[in-house]
C-alpha cells in the first residue's frame, strides 16, 4: 500500500488546515488509518486514528480541535485541524495498518504554525 499525504503548509495561530492521505488501494481493506506527527528533535507521536468502522481516537492534545475522517470511495483519510497553535508545528505522517498487522507509512507533510 502506498500512501500520499498532502495539505500541509504555513498557517497563523488560530487557523485551520486539512490534511489528506490517499491510499493506492481500497481503504476498506485496511484495519486502521491514522495520523502521527514529529516535531524537530522529538519522537513521532500519535495524533489520531480511525478504524474500519469509523471509530476515531485522538491524542489528548488535539481532542476537540482535530477531526479525523475517512472516505472509502476516495480511498482517503482526512485530518481537519482547527485552532492550530505553534505546538502543532511538526511533520505529519499518515499510517495504515492492514489486517495482518503490517504498517504502511506515507511521506510526511510539513505543518508550520506561526504565532
Amino acid at each position: 500500500v502506498q500512501l500520499q499525504a498532502s495539505g500541509g503548509g504555513l498557517v497563523q495561530a488560530g487557523g485551520s488546515l486539512r490534511l489528506s492521505c490517499t491510499a493506492s488501494e481500497s481503504i476498506f481493506n485496511l484495519y486502521i488509518l491514522g495520523w502521527y506527527r514529529q516535531a524537530p528533535g522529538k519522537q513521532r507521536d500519535l495524533v489520531a486514528t480511525i478504524s474500519r468502522g469509523s471509530i476515531p481516537n485522538y491524542a489528548d492534545s488535539v481532542k476537540d480541535r482535530f477531526i479525523i475522517s475517512r472516505d472509502t470511495a476516495k480511498n482517503t483519510v482526512y485530518l481537519q485541524m482547527n485552532d492550530l497553535g505553534p505546538k502543532d508545528t511538526a511533520v505529519y505522517f499518515c499510517k495504515a495498518v492492514n489486517f495482518r498487522g503490517l504498517n504502511y507509512w506515507g511521506q510526511g507533510t510539513q505543518v508550520t504554525v506561526s504565532s
